[in-house]
Parts: structure tokens; sequence; C-alpha cells
């Protein structure tokens, strides 16, 4: 593929940083070597001796003198080797990329930063981006000052809607006003907000799609792990379905490790990987190599076997929570909500059966009531119009206050529903 046509024009004149590609000679370099090429501090000045961290099984990581030197120091920027090189085997034992060859693999600050990063890798302004309706709000914000044209396809309840997706790029492409979309953004397993998960066939349909119309594809998948399957039976992602190159994944251990030590990573065609990289040498030099480093000595303490009874026991907590969850909107919210029941995540999506708009009831008077949620509008592509929907999440309240939480929303509602009869 020719990936130039999909470089911005700020990406395609940005200039790479000589001193972080001047870092790769500091691998595997003769002990002779005399470096004086970039402005690193010394480490041995750093006040930080030592690490030891207790994992919740008992067992210690200890980063010994080496790893922690690296993990102080500015590092490379495609990430700390070791742990480019443990999720490369990641990616091609879990995904198998049929052009895994011609693949790189870049560590990010969390997958938000990542996705971020691509959007003004591929975008220019007046350019036209393909997103799901609903869509992750925080990447609206991302893309709410690049003054893009925005392509919302439906969903229903496996995703973004192939028949709807192929209709709107024909019309936009026939509108003769440049609507030829270089990006379409995704969120294929336990999509938030909605909690949807495409099936192996609608995952195809889609990547088939971006392959007619030659779309480079997003895939956001931070919820990969949390998806309530086991994990051999999962459908397969559209980097293990991408026979072009047009897949950049996005992989986050925000959700399955810790959300704090913000560690992602974004794989795909070496040319946009690189233009990503080039990016992050002029905004971040480099992630932060101690959050990197702990990453990689706890992969390493755990091991493939260990990493997958660590998933699998979150499944099984989140699984317990969606029912929780389920339990307590069956309970408190039938009649006055509408929802699907989640195959993964940590979202439960629900309709306001008899309210027009969701954000003042919730924005306005939700927290007079003990209860607050995100209003549906939030993730709307188009925020102008009323959003009956709104999107509550399970991770981090206990049964009981879920119940009780479900109870003063059902009180809410039905105030809400008096006030704007009362209006009307």
């Amino acid at each position: 593929m020719d990936y130039s046509k999909f470089i911005s024009a700020t990406a395609a004149k940005k200039k790479p940083s000589g001193i972080s590609e001047m870092r790769k000679f500091l691998v595997n370099s003769s002990p002779s070597l005399v470096w004086l090429a970039s402005g690193m501090p010394n480490p041995d000045r750093f006040p930080f001796k030592d690490v030891k961290v207790e994992l919740d099984d008992g067992a210690t990581l200890h980063i010994t003198e080496d790893p922690l030197k690296a993990a102080l120091q500015y590092g490379p920027s495609p990430g700390y080797l070791p742990l480019v090189s443990q999720l490369k085997t990641m990616v091609e034992r879990d995904h198998a990329p049929p052009r895994w060859s011609e693949c790189d693999l870049v560590v990010t600050v969390g997958a938000q930063h990542g996705v971020c990063s691509a959007l003004h890798v591929l975008l220019n302004p007046g350019d036209y981006v393909v997103l799901p309706e609903p869509c992750y709000s925080d990447v609206l914000c991302m893309l709410s000052g690049m003054d893009l044209q925005y392509l919302a396809i439906e969903n229903d309840e496996e995703g973004m809607c192939p028949d709807h997706l192929r209709a709107t790029l024909n019309r936009a492409i026939t509108s003769g006003q440049g609507g030829v979309p270089k990006a379409m953004y995704v969120v294929p397993s336990a999509c938030n907000p909605t909690g949807t998960t495409m099936s192996h066939k609608r995952r195809s349909q889609i990547y088939a799609i971006a392959h007619e119309f030659d779309i480079i594809v997003l895939e956001d998948d931070a919820y990969y792990h949390l998806q309530y399957d086991d994990e051999d039976n999962l459908p397969p992602s559209f980097l293990s379905l991408d026979v072009d190159g047009r897949v950049l994944r996005f992989d986050s251990f925000s959700k399955i490790i810790s959300a704090g030590l913000r560690v992602a990573y974004v794989t795909g065609p070496k040319p946009l990987t690189d233009a990503i990289l080039t990016q992050m040498h002029s905004s971040i030099i480099c992630g932060p190599m101690l959050s990197q480093v702990l990453v990689s000595e706890l992969l390493k303490e755990w091991g493939e076997e260990g990493l997958k009874r660590h998933t699998a026991k979150l499944r099984k907590f989140y699984r317990s929570q969606r029912d929780a969850m389920v339990l307590a909107a069956s309970t408190h919210l039938t009649g006055l909500c509408e929802w699907a029941i989640p195959k993964g995540g940590i979202f439960l999506w629900l309709k306001v059966i008899g309210v027009k708009d969701t954000t003042d009831m919730l924005m306005e008077r939700g927290v007079t009531h003990n209860i607050l949620l995100i209003p549906g509008r939030e993730f709307s592509v188009d925020s102008s119009k009323p959003n009956q929907y709104m999107r509550a999440a399970f991770s981090c309240v206990t049964p009981e206050q879920m119940m009780r939480g479900m109870e003063n929303l059902a009180g809410l509602i039905r105030k809400e529903i008096d006030l704007q009869n009362n209006q009307d």
C-alpha cells in the first residue's frame, strides 16, 4: 500500500528528532563506546536506589540495578526494549497478523495517547472520518478542535451496521465535496459506551468495506481482555483479519494491570507507526520508563500462563459485577428503561423510555437524588440532538450500592417524566 496518501500534511512535514534516533546506537553497543550525544542526566545521581513492589499473590517484584537505571532515564521513543519485545510476542501469539513482517509496535502513554497521535498523523482539516454512533466521548473531544467532517454510523446489537456504513460512504463520495474518508474508528469489543461486541462475521463485513473504500481502521480494543467469554473463543481482531495492512490496533494495560501506570501500545503498518513515533519525538520524547519497566518485570514474573490466570480472574469478577448491575436495573428500572446485556467491559447502556433527553436530568438534578451517570449526549457525534440514553459504570461499586443507585435513579426518572409532562 501507498501510505503517503494517508499521512496528514502536518505529519508529512514533521521532522524526526535526531537525538532520539541516535539512541538506537546504545542498543548492544560496544563497552568502549563513549556517548557524548544527548543531554541525559547522570543516573548515579538519582536518589532512588532500589524498588520493590509486592503483588497481590504475595510475590515481590524487585527491580534490580540495571533495569532501575533504565527505568529512571530517558528511554527509546518506541518503548523500553525488553517490553517492546514481550509485547510483540503477545501480539503475534494473540492475533497472528497476516502481514506481521511489515508491522511494528510503539508503546504509548495510554491507548488514548496512541489514538490521538494517530488521528493527528492521518487527518487534515476538512477530512472525513468514520465514527460509530454513539462514540467514545474522549475521542469526540480529541476530534473537536481538528475541523473535520464526521460520518456517523448507526450501531445495532453487534456494533457498527455494515449496510448503513456502505450507504453513508457512497453518499459522501458521490456528494462531490471530497467525502472520501481516510480513517474509521471502531471499538469492537465491549464498546464504550454501549457494551456491544462485534461478532466474527460483523468484523469481517466492516473490514471488507474498509478494503473496498481504502480506509485505515483504527481498532481501539481496551476491553479485549474483559470480554466475558473464554479467551480461547474470542472473535478475531481486525488486526488478525488485516490482509491489506490497513489496521492500527490500540491495546492497553489500563483495564487489566493499572490505569495510573499509563502503558499501552499501538501495532500496525510500519510507515504509520513510524509517523506516530515522529509525533512522539516532538511531544513527549518517550513514555514513562518506570511504568514500562514495572510492566515488563511483571509480565516476566507471570509468564504467559500467569497473565491468562490474571485476566481469567478479571473476567469472572467483572461478569459478576455485570450480573449484579443487571439485577439492580431489572429490580428498579423495568418499565422505565431499556437495555441490552453487555458481553464484556464495565458499562450498562440505558435508554430512558419516557424522557426526551437525559442531560439536564442527570447533570442538574441527579446529584440531588444521590445518583450520577453520564448522559448519552456526551457520546453523540451530533450533540445538538436530544438523547434518551445514559451510561452506568459498574466497575467500582458494590452490589448493594448498585441496588441503591438504581432505586435512586428510578425516583429521578419518575420525577423527570412528571416535570416533562407539566412543561408540555
